[in-house]
């Protein structure tokens, strides 16, 4: 469903605004849909990488290796002559 929307513009940018529309053969109406559809997919395209990445930062990586050597192992010093 379509609805209707009121806006206002100084009229210097409103008489910007038909000249660009009218170079990409659009009405002033379809550029603002245009423009403001391509605004709210790219706020939902960012939110949802957001959320894909906030979730993998709670799960973590494995990024290999075993279990860690106790502090006792790490400072024997027997076992490096």
């Amino acid at each position: 469903m379509q609805r209707n929307i009121t806006l206002t513009f100084d009229d210097e940018v409103l008489r910007k605004a038909r000249v660009l529309a009218a170079r990409r053969n659009r009405s002033v109406s379809a550029l603002l849909r245009e423009e403001l559809s391509r605004l709210v997919a790219e706020d939902e395209a960012y939110e949802t990488a957001k959320r894909a990445a906030l979730e993998r930062l709670e799960r973590g990586a494995h990024l290999g290796g075993g279990p860690l050597p106790s502090r006792d192992e790490l400072h024997d010093r027997a076992g490096l002559r």
